[in-house]
This record gives structure tokens, C-alpha cells and sequence, in this order.
């Protein structure tokens, strides 16, 4: 057994580091989609202080902002920091001038666990009714599945992802397959295990079960494994895990200094190197679960975090209880689920990835597992024998008395870090067909549901608000572009809002607010799809202070880092074959609030937060919120609807 000794320093160009973008289609627009644009720094600050007004807490508290920001407009200094940020994206060799910003600051240098505060999750609906409702044919399938979309993905015959305006960048498909994150100390990096010129018919799945760890592999002989001898596969496994294994794969969900500490603790010994090594070439990992879920919210909360089963023997000293965190691996992009009713989903690492390339690949995949053709094509005459020769391999950890206490005191935070968390989902008896028929965007519809909803519960509070709400924008028209933030409180939405509160406010004067909210947060979100936001050209500026120069006051005035404070993190997944979906709050006093509007009969709000947080208050207001706009547009005549 040979194996790559695993650094503990990240390599420089640790991203050149993986292959190149495949020929075929599937890249093939790459190289004429521009370049994220440097806003002008006048645009930004204009539309900066228009997104204060409805955060400052007074006339006065918004004039010195306004100042704040006026007098960094107007100085010598602020066109030098813009010169810098012009100069740096037009540097030989650089594509993207956020990139490596991005990645450490969002993700590679963040230090809490990445259960419940980066991680996110797709819950995928029932298995087709004509297939066997068991978890061993969900998982076989899902294998099947993924590793045939992987072979075509492989081979570039993909079709790109694009929107309405044209194709959109599939550069963080790289890092879909065969990679994984490492731990570091301080800074976090991905490794690609995948190979250049690679056909895709080859690459092994890690399955992990009741805390063991398999290696299977799907492709012999050059073929793929039919769907009967995947499940001879899969329940090999079941049948040769029949009792629990010490649970490592909770390591991955500790705070990251402390995993790259006992990850190279780990490491250390051979046999553990080479798990590891399995692990992080694997095409994706598969968690057979020994949980089901009896609610959809248990469903969205066991793919969020694992189950938390207590002690077999409660009340003996420091009995630990059994987690579903020790069967996974948090640092894989890709992670598929599978409980023991048959209830499936995936787990996303978000470093690399954002949500909508892994949302896409699963809308695929699912569609594939539900063809009228798929069980009859996966056991073709040409493979209906049984050819499956290697069974999968069971890869056993070594695990020491110092190992062992990392991961009883791993359980105790992951415990801890679960135990504060609260997850309800809200849906509406109406959905986007409604919304449609009555003219309005359901995006804008969905983002006034929840600015109505809160400003209630402030209100019911008595609490000032203290953050700005953010809405994900992909800016994937651009090479290389991921995210900006759409800032969605404005005055005009406030106004709507308080209208909907005053008895003085008729109807029709709340569809005209309401129109003119709508507006607002389209003309916002649009910007912020043209890489126009505010966030992410403040962030570059800020960034290219050098050692020794002062930071300009506008950074550190508080209705300006009030406003990009998030209390209401949103952000929304379409995808038909979906329904639980979510994510953390990602601020201590905030709400996480993952929606879907791509349904005709309802809307759907996930609503996370801490324990502390009045999260039922909320979800009723989002209830109440959703009744009165419908109640409002309802009660107007056709003549007097809103074409918004």
C-alpha cells in the first residue's frame, strides 16, 4: 500500500492545479463569455446610499452616512483604491479580479464548522412509484445514475447551462466529481483527483455505513454495473455492516483548525493516509443512513446535520450519543443520502460549487432514475448476468486513543452546534401561477412576503432593525463569476410595508407601492446579475488599503456595515424534483430562508435560525404576510391589477 504523504501547507496555485476544461460542448462558450466587470465607483456609492436610508435608525444617524460615503466618493484616495482594483483585473494571467478574495474570505479561511453554517441541501422527491420503494434500489439507482451523467460529462457532452441572455460559465463544474476539501491550518484548499483525458468510464463511489467505510466500484471490465448487480452492491454492504464502527466522519464536522490538526493525526498512520486518500478521489460519497424520516422537516433536518440518537444506556457517564455525522464526509462536493425508508437527497460542500451547478446536476440526474426506460436500459440483455466480480472493500480505520478522544469531543460540539439550531418550512396554499396571473414576478412576490413578514415581527419585538436582507445573485454570465448580493430592503419596499399596516392606506394605494417596490427589487437584482451590486466592489476597495494606509472612515460607519449585516439570508433553488431544500442563518441573530417559487400550487420558505430566535413567530408572520398580498390583489378587479 503506497501513499501520497498529505501536505500540510496549501499549495499557491493549489486551483491551476486541477485539470482544464474538457472539449465538447459542454465548455465550449467558455472562451466568449467576458470578464467580471470593475463597477464604476460612482454607481456603487449611489446606490450604497440609497440602500442605507431604510437601515439608519434616524434622520441624523443617515446623514452622517451619507456623509461618510460622500466624502470617500469625493477623495483622492478612493479613485486610487478604484485605479488599484482596475489594475489588478487587467493583470497578465488573471481572469477574474474577486477569485481568490472570494474563496478565503467566504470560504477557504472561514473557521466554524461547515454543519449548519456553510453547508446546504437538497431533499429529492419520492422515488418513482414504479420502481421498488426500498433504500437499496434508491441507492443503486442514484449510483447508477450519477456515474452515467458523469461519463457524459467527462466526455464534454453535457449540454452547458444558460439562461434566457445565453450560456452561463461551467467553470466550478470542475470541481463537481473526484474532488474533495482539505483541511488547513488557517486556510482551507480543494484537491481534483480527476485525470485529464479521462473517458469517465472508470472512478470508485466511498459509501459510507453505520460509520464504515466502502469502497465500491461501479465500472468493471469497462462497463457500468446494471441496477441488479448495483443492488447486489449496496446490500453487500448492508449485510456486512451490522454493527457500528468508530464514527471519524464526525472529524469533518469540526471547527477547521481543529479537523486539520486530528486530520493529520489521522494521517499519520498508513493505513489511515490511504482511507483518506480513497475518500478524497472518490467521484462522490453515498451515506447509507440507519435513520428515516416521518416528517418532511425530519427530512430537511437530517440531511442539514445528521440524526442525534441519544446513549443506548442514558445516564451512564459519558455515554455519547450516536450521530449521523459519523457517516459522512463533510468536505466532499458532492454527498448523496440515503435513509432507511428510502428518502434521499444530497449534501453539498459549498467552497468550490455554488448551489445551481449541483442543483442542475441532480434535476438531471433524477430525470434520468425516472425515465420510462431507466430500469429497462440499466439491464440490458447485454448486461442482465450477474458479471460482478469485485465485491466492494471495506477500509477500516486504525483508530488510536488520541483519535478516539478527538472524535468523542467532536461528537460533543456537533451535538451542541445541532442542539441550537431550529428548522420549520412554511408553504403557501397558492403558488406561482397565481403570483403570474396576477402580473407580478414570484421572486419579488416571495422577497415582499418575507420583508412584510419581518418588519411584523419587529414591530410585535419591539426591535430596531439591525441588518439588511440578502438575496444570492448568480453572476455566472461572466468567466469564472459565482455570486453577488442583491440588497433587497429599500424605501420603496419599506413604504409598501408600512402601508399594509395603515388603516389610512386603501388598496389601491398598496398596489401602487407594491408596484413600485417590485420595481426596485428587479432594477436591484438586475445590476446585481450584471456584477453591478454594491457588496463586492466595497469589498475589493477595502482589500487594497495597504499596510500603513488608513482605512477610509465609510468602512466602519455603522449604518454601512448595518447594512451588510445579514440578518435575512435568502436565496432560491428551482428545481421540479425538489423538496426539502436549505441552509444555515449565517449571522447569530439572523433567519436563514431558503424558497422555491418554481411550483404552480405553492411557495416554500425554510426557515433556520438559532434557538434563541422567535423562528414559529416568523414562519407566521411569512403565513400572514403570504394571506394579505393574495388577499390584496384578489380583492382587485381585473381592471385594476397591477402589471408589474
Amino acid at each position: 500500500m503506497s501513499t501520497t504523504p498529505f501536505s500540510t501547507t496549501r499549495p499557491a496555485n493549489w486551483k491551476a492545479l486541477a485539470p482544464p476544461p474538457l472539449p465538447g460542448p459542454t465548455f465550449a462558450a467558455q472562451a466568449n463569455l467576458p470578464r467580471l466587470p470593475v463597477p464604476a465607483l460612482s454607481e456603487t456609492l449611489t446606490k450604497l446610499k440609497e440602500t442605507l436610508k431604510p437601515i439608519a435608525w434616524s434622520e441624523q444617524e443617515y446623514a452622517d452616512a451619507v456623509k461618510a460615503v460622500d466624502e470617500f466618493g469625493s477623495s483622492p484616495y478612493a479613485r486610487e483604491l478604484q485605479d488599484r482594483l482596475q489594475k489588478r483585473s487587467q493583470e497578465p494571467g488573471r481572469v477574474h479580479w474577486l477569485e481568490e478574495w472570494w474563496d478565503d474570505l467566504a470560504y477557504m479561511g472561514y473557521r466554524d464548522s461547515v454543519v449548519v453554517n456553510v453547508s446546504y441541501y437538497y431533499g429529492f422527491k419520492e422515488h418513482p412509484s414504479s420502481l421498488p420503494q426500498t433504500p437499496v434500489h434508491r441507492a443503486a439507482s442514484l449510483v447508477r445514475a450519477v456515474m452515467a451523467f458523469r461519463e457524459q460529462f467527462k466526455l464534454g457532452q453535457i449540454p452547458p447551462e444558460a439562461t434566457k441572455e445565453g450560456p452561463i460559465c461551467m467553470d466550478t463544474w470542475r470541481w463537481m466529481f473526484d474532488c474533495c476539501r482539505i483541511p488547513g491550518a488557517g486556510l482551507d484548499w480543494a484537491v481534483s483527483h480527476a485525470k485529464e483525458g479521462d473517458n469517465g468510464r472508470s472512478g470508485h463511489v466511498v459509501v459510507l455505513h453505520r460509520g464504515r467505510v466502502w469502497k465500491l466500484e461501479p465500472w468493471q471490465d469497462g462497463k457500468l454495473l446494471s441496477l441488479d448487480e448495483l443492488q447486489g452492491q449496496i446490500q453487500h454492504i448492508y449485510d456486512n455492516t451490522n454493527k457500528e464502527y468508530p464514527g471519524v466522519g464526525v472529524l469533518t464536522a469540526s471547527n477547521r483548525d481543529v479537523w486539520a490538526k486530528d486530520f493529520q493525526t489521522l494521517a499519520a498512520d498508513p493505513q489511515n493516509a490511504h482511507i483518506l486518500t480513497e475518500i478524497h478521489s472518490s467521484a462522490f460519497v453515498l451515506s447509507l443512513d440507519t435513520e428515516s424520516a416521518s416528517s418532511f422537516v425530519e427530512h430537511s433536518r437530517l440531511l442539514w446535520h445528521g440524526a442525534v440518537v441519544p446513549p443506548p444506556q442514558p445516564g451512564i457517564p459519558h455515554a455519547q450519543p450516536q450521530l449521523g455525522l459519523r457517516n459522512r464526509w463533510m468536505d466532499k462536493p458532492l454527498q448523496f443520502v440515503v435513509l432507511a425508508d428510502g428518502k434521499a437527497g444530497l449534501v453539498g460542500e459549498h467552497s468550490v460549487m455554488d448551489g445551481t451547478p449541483t442543483a442542475t446536476m441532480c434535476d438531471r440526474v433524477l430525470d434520468l432514475i425516472a425515465a420510462p426506460d431507466f430500469a429497462t436500459t440499466a439491464n440490458s440483455s447485454e448486461q442482465s448476468t450477474l458479471r460482478a466480480k469485485q465485491l466492494p472493500e471495506p477500509l477500516d480505520w486504525n483508530v488510536s486513543p488520541e483519535i478516539q478522544k478527538a472524535i468523542d469531543s467532536a461528537t460533543e460540539a456537533a451535538v451542541a452546534l445541532i442542539s441550537s439550531q431550529t428548522l420549520q418550512v412554511v408553504r403557501t396554499p397558492y403558488g406561482k401561477a397565481a403570483v403570474k396571473a396576477f402580473g407580478v414576478s414570484p421572486d419579488g412576490w416571495t422577497q415582499l412576503i418575507i420583508q412584510l413578514a419581518y418588519a411584523r415581527l419587529l414591530k410585535a419585538k419591539g426591535w430596531k432593525r439591525n441588518g439588511g436582507t440578502y438575496e444570492a445573485a448568480s453572476v455566472r454570465k461572466f468567466l469564472k463569476g459565482r455570486t453577488e448580493a442583491i440588497r433587497v430592503v429599500s424605501e420603496q419596499s419599506d413604504r409598501w410595508v408600512a402601508s399594509m399596516d395603515d388603516p389610512a392606506a386603501d388598496a389601491r394605494r398598496r398596489v401602487q407601492l407594491f408596484a413600485e417596490a417590485i420595481k426596485t427589487h428587479g432594477t436591484y437584482a438586475r445590476a446585481a446579475g450584471n456584477a453591478h451590486g454594491v457588496d463586492r466592489h466595497l469589498l475589493g476597495l477595502k482589500l487594497l488599503v495597504r499596510e500603513g494606509e488608513q482605512v477610509p472612515e465609510v468602512f466602519s460607519n455603522p449604518v454601512v456595515k448595518r447594512s451588510s449585516y445579514w440578518v435575512l439570508s435568502t436565496s432560491a433553488i428551482n428545481a421540479k424534483n425538489f423538496g426539502p431544500y436549505g441552509w444555515g442563518e449565517v449571522v447569530p441573530d439572523g433567519f436563514g430562508v431558503a424558497y422555491t417559487t418554481g411550483f404552480d400550487d405553492f411557495l416554500q420558505f425554510t426557515v433556520t435560525s438559532r434557538t434563541e430566535m422567535p423562528n414559529d413567530e416568523f414562519c407566521e408572520e411569512l403565513q400572514r404576510a403570504a394571506r394579505d398580498i393574495y388577499d390584496l390583489f384578489a380583492s382587485q378587479s381585473a381592471t385594476q391589477k397591477a402589471k408589474l
